[in-house]
């Protein structure tokens, strides 16, 4: 008879409060890419610039920060609470989402994204470069990425979960 992986509450929750809060960053990004930059799409070069200055600038609270790197951490974290269990296939879900995660949103915001936003809060809008709408479109391309590796790593911890039903 095949013996059944018992997980305790703090194993059942950590993947839990991982679940949320990659889900949390997905529909963040989600959200962004559907609705916000198709209508900044529609929008002047310089109304694009002034706005998009401001979603940087406003996006840096406590809010989103606890949640962007809290992601990263509750993986982590989730990891280790599950190690003992490190031979079923929820432990490596758990630890592909938090890889996925930490690599495909964290470290590519900070190479790609960050990097386009800085350049961006430098324009005087009523004096655009002329690559501006190349920036934008490379940043929307890039927050796309994000929508999909967020999307993964969700996805990835949900079946993490599920596969711990079937295990039962």
């Amino acid at each position: 008879m095949k013996h059944s992986p018992q997980y305790t509450a703090a194993q059942n929750g950590s993947l839990a409060i991982l679940i949320l809060m990659l889900g949390v960053m997905t529909g963040f990004f989600w959200t962004y890419s559907f609705n916000v930059n198709v209508a900044m799409l529609q929008v002047s070069g310089e109304y694009y610039a002034t706005m998009q200055s401001l979603f940087n600038v406003t996006v840096r609270n406590i809010m989103f920060f606890s949640v962007f790197f809290g992601s990263g951490l509750f993986g982590v974290l989730a990891i280790l609470v599950n190690l003992k269990h490190r031979r079923t296939i929820s432990f490596w879900l758990i630890t592909v989402a938090t890889l996925t995660y930490i690599l495909g949103i964290i470290v590519f915001t900070k190479e790609v994204n960050l990097p386009l936003n800085y350049y961006t809060e430098s324009w005087n809008p009523q004096n655009l470069p002329a690559d501006w709408q190349s920036v934008r479109d490379q940043w929307n391309q890039a927050n796309m990425i994000r929508v999909g590796t967020s999307f993964i790593s969700f996805l990835l911890a949900v079946l993490a979960l599920f596969s711990r039903s079937l295990s039962k």
